[in-house]
């Protein structure tokens, strides 16, 4: 379960009228859509009712898929927390998720049973929420569940339930701690507010709080808080209010109100005087903050300061990245932010000092840049460029009913902070008024008071706070209490998939296009993928196509680096590149209005590279620093030590060497990348992916008017599979990073398995090792032992190898044991127990009620096409999925892992505090290789 759940405006936006205009002649001709246009448009329709209880309902319909959201949003939050116990409200979320009177046992098992998908629950400084997304015709289950744990869950509570939790919460706040920059958040509060104030303490809270949490407290914290009458509840996709109501005055109205909830006050502080701190922490580079206290969602200017926020870092082409990183080349990353809560907010900036370069010189720059701002206000083609992003931004999340964004979060959050589900539109007309005068106005207003200035240095940490032990409670032998609502209710017929038709057509030049339409909202988005990947990066100058891609988005022989970014914002178009492991994909998105001008965009970014000398040397000091910035996270050096042991050293895949070998990246040069991009970046080895609202005769036209002349220059890159290459034997390697709170384990097992195979019987034989939430390897790590705050295992697929991955981030003191526990729960899946009828049943019942869900949005569409072209299915692969599962059986899934996967095999790394670590895997019965954190820097 996730603290955090920023504010993402999850709006229905209704079809532009607009249409794409006609190819333009010149890449200028054709005028971005006005921002007014995109903001008008947006609406979600709602219908609103009051039980006499106190529970405020909006149901929203949205027929496009047969599913529903289900968000319920309490007016409980860490800011509600007295002291001496923080981090109660983010430990009562967890404690909900564990049964409740009417369903005892995890609350995510009938969840996986009707095909649920987006579930979840959060918790901040302003509010706790849980949702999910249901199949339509088991709505009436979800409305049980919801209603069980908000009326019927005190019986269920146990001492054990808290102590399990409360170890989980402890080691998801480990995890989070033990991060490059992992305890700024705890300098930050504590310099910007009072102790005393509501938000003076983090959502995380404290061990010691943590600790001290007794069976009393949390459940006197649950009577205080969760009552009916504290709690907006939103319905959102395929049901109306006339159906909705009867449903939820038979699950909700029974239960009786509870206390009010009262909103703490809670203004804005000042500091009473500039702040300046020097923290130590392991990490590559020097990093420079300025932080305020702002003010919330209850005050105008909280949006003027966002656009403050994009003008001054949020932009691509921000005044901090034009100036420090672009022109004076003084960082390597900058950004600004403005957090809106409720009642405050925060405004952050920081600066990653250039290694070699002063950090007093650019801790000056930045001071005079922000003051520039202060003083003069932004422009107006600043304003409308972050207002354009935003709206945009809005409308790459709109097609989702629910999960952490979408449309119910949009209305629940409304009403509960502001007593409007339409608060959005407040905000949104807010946005598109802004001017130079009202943001320099609010920027002044603000960003002239005392600043906390934090500067972040390497070196070793202070001593962590580490938990102690619970004192020991009181034997409690009474059993949990018996439910008295009956059983579940029964879940309706739910309909197969019905995924989208898949068109395929080519552009003049022979370029194939890859097409599905898609109209719930007026957005294209498309992926031009080529043959290449991970596998493409050259053996002796790894890191050379990280570059290459970088700087694709560096300027054009027409535009340069800061003309190309703005051109992009002012479409409210993302221009993207990525790698995977077998394909490199650049890709676009934008408002659908803007098609032609932003495939002008884009087929300039593809085709005409600049390839500028300088920008070259720039990107890649900043591909430099972002190796170090690998080097000090357990994710990172995991990372670059795991493809050459799981894949063997000659293999194309042991190129995926994190951000590339430092010394090769230190010699490439601007012919290295043309090379590159000539060989690999070609029309010859590209398809184009496009899920649109637009038809695809007018999307072919527009992308044939760009890209049908494109023609390939020199020979075309090769990739060679055909060398034998021997994984590592299995062993321990020790990566030490020492001040590690937690050990970030990776299991990793070669298996005979090609991406091309049918590998459906093995994912879902996976679903009950370490596939999802129930599976055995994380029930036990964290809910049976509370070790670690989630543990996972997947087939990592790839076209001509697929290993099997296990992650586990445990406590450290732990490592050896969850190792241990680990190959135990692996050995058991694969030799001895197998997959139970009852797992087997809840894998492929779950997985086929889950389809509809998982494929709401044109984004997983998407993913989808680019799937089954790689992996060689037909383009219907999933208009006939829901029958391929019907017809495994539970030998068949057995079967398929122990013939994929040997126990035998796994070879695991662990990032760790050596000193704790090393004593606790000796008696493993592996050898045990011990490496310090910059001896990866470079291959081995």
């Amino acid at each position: 379960m996730n603290i955090k759940l920023f504010a993402l405006a999850g709006v229905a936006l209704a079809a532009l009228a607009a249409p794409v205009a006609a190819a333009p002649a010149k890449a200028d001709a054709a005028k971005p859509a006005p921002v007014s246009a995109l903001v008008k448009s947006v609406d979600i329709p709602y219908q609103q009712f009051t039980l006499p209880n106190g529970l405020r309902v909006i149901v929203h319909t949205d027929r496009k898929a047969p599913i529903v959201a289900v968000s319920v949003w309490y007016n409980v939050g860490s800011k509600f927390e007295p002291a001496g116990k923080t981090g109660f409200a983010h430990l009562f979320e967890h404690l909900m998720f564990n049964g409740s009177e009417n369903a005892p046992g995890d609350f995510f098992t009938p969840l996986k049973e009707v095909g649920a998908t987006d579930f979840n629950g959060t918790t901040y400084f302003d509010r706790t929420n849980y949702f999910e997304t249901v199949p339509a015709p088991a709505l009436e289950r979800a409305l049980f569940l919801e209603s069980d744990r908000m009326g019927y869950l005190l019986g269920a509570m146990t001492q054990g339930v808290l102590d399990e939790q409360r170890g989980v919460v402890q080691n998801e706040k480990r995890q989070g701690d033990n991060q490059p920059f992992g305890l700024v958040e705890y300098k930050q509060i504590e310099a910007l507010f009072p102790a005393n104030h509501p938000y003076g303490h983090t959502t995380i809270g404290s061990m010691a709080d943590l600790d001290a949490a007794s069976l009393d407290d949390v459940k006197n914290w649950f009577r205080g808080h969760y009552g009916p009458n504290n709690a907006v509840l939103v319905l959102a996709g395929d049901i109306d209010a006339a159906t909705a109501k009867p449903l939820v005055e038979k699950y909700f109205g029974g239960i009786p109100r509870g206390p009010e909830s009262l909103v703490p006050a809670a203004n804005v502080p000042t500091l009473a005087a500039p702040k300046s701190e020097v923290m130590k922490d392991r990490v590559s580079t020097t990093r420079l903050y300025r932080m305020w206290a702002v003010p919330g969602l209850d005050n105008k200017d909280s949006v003027a300061l966002d656009v403050t926020a994009g003008v001054l870092g949020g932009l691509s082409s921000s005044r901090l990245d034009n100036a420090l990183v672009r022109r004076e080349k003084l960082a390597v990353r900058v950004t600004a932010s403005n957090e809106t809560f409720a009642q405050t907010g925060l405004f952050t900036v920081y600066a990653d000092v250039k290694p070699g370069v002063d950090p007093a010189l650019v801790s000056k720059r930045l001071d005079e840049i922000i003051a520039d701002l202060i003083a003069k206000g932004p422009t107006a083609d600043e304003v409308q460029r972050v207002a354009t992003g935003s709206v945009s931004g809005t409308i790459a999340g709109l097609e989702s009913v629910g999960g952490f964004g979408g449309k119910a979060v949009t209305l629940a959050s409304g009403e509960l902070y502001s007593h409007d589900p339409d608060h959005y539109k407040k905000e949104l007309a807010t946005l598109a008024a802004e001017t130079p005068a009202t943001v320099q106005a609010a920027t002044a207003k603000w960003l002239s008071r005392p600043v906390y200035a934090l500067t972040v240095e390497p070196g070793p940490r202070a001593a962590y706070a580490e938990a102690g032990t619970p004192a020991k409670a009181p034997a409690d032998n009474s059993p949990p209490a018996k439910g008295t609502r009956g059983a579940l209710p029964a879940v309706g017929t739910i309909a197969d998939l019905v995924f989208p038709a898949v068109e395929r057509t080519k552009l003049s030049n022979g370029i194939e296009i890859v097409y599905a339409h898609q109209a719930a909202v007026p957005v294209t988005r498309m992926i031009m993928s080529f043959d290449a990947g991970v596998a493409a990066d050259p053996a002796t100058r790894l890191g050379t196509q990280q570059l290459t891609l970088s700087m694709m988005g560096e300027g054009t022989t027409s535009r340069d680096s800061i003309t190309l970014a703005e051109a992009k914002e002012r479409l409210g178009a993302n221009i993207g590149a990525s790698a995977t492991t077998d394909r490199t994909n650049l890709s676009l998105f934008t408002p659908s209005p803007n098609l032609g001008a932003a495939v002008d965009l884009f087929a300039d970014v593809v085709e005409n590279p600049a390839f500028a000398p300088a920008e070259v040397e720039r990107v890649k000091g900043q591909q430099l620093a972002q190796i170090s910035a690998e080097l000090t996270n357990p994710g990172g050096l995991a990372s670059r030590v795991l493809p050459r042991l799981v894949y063997g050293p000659a293999s194309p895949y042991a190129r995926g060497f994190g951000s590339g070998d430092p010394k090769a990246v230190a010699l490439l040069t601007r012919d290295d990348l043309i090379a590159f991009q000539h060989a690999w970046l070609r029309p010859d080895k590209a398809k184009i992916f496009v899920v649109s609202d637009r038809p695809l005769a007018e999307i072919r036209t527009v992308l044939d008017s760009r890209f049908g002349s494109w023609a390939a220059t020199g020979p075309a890159g090769t990739k060679d599979f055909s060398v034998a290459s021997s994984p590592s034997a299995p062993k321990i390697l020790l990566i030490d990073r020492p001040d590690s709170p937690q050990s970030l384990i990776i299991g990793a097992a070669p298996t005979p398995l090609v991406g091309t195979d049918e590998l459906l019987p093995v994912i879902a034989a996976n679903d009950s090792l370490g596939g999802n939430f129930l599976s055995r390897i994380n029930m036990d790590l964290r809910e049976g032992k509370h070790w670690s705050y989630g543990v996972s295992g997947t087939i990592r697929r790839a076209e001509f190898a697929s290993p099997y991955l296990i992650q586990a981030p445990v406590q450290a003191d732990k490592t050896g044991a969850s190792i241990a526990a680990l190959q135990s729960d692996v050995k058991d899946f694969l030799t001895t127990s197998g997959i139970t009828q009852p797992e087997f049943d809840r894998t492929i019942v779950g997985a086929i009620r889950a389809l509809p869900g998982n494929f709401e949005t044109s984004s997983a569409v998407l993913s989808a096409m680019q799937s089954n072209d790689l992996y060689r299915r037909p383009d219907n692969y999933y208009a006939t999925i829901t029958q391929k599962y019907r017809a495994l059986t539970l030998p068949q899934l057995d079967a398929a892992a122990r013939a994929a996967i040997d126990p035998n095999k796994f070879i695991w790394i662990v990032v760790g505090d050596a000193a704790k670590v090393r004593p606790q895997l000796d008696s493993l019965g592996l050898p045990v290789e011990v490496v310090p954190a910059a001896s990866v820097a470079e291959v081995r």
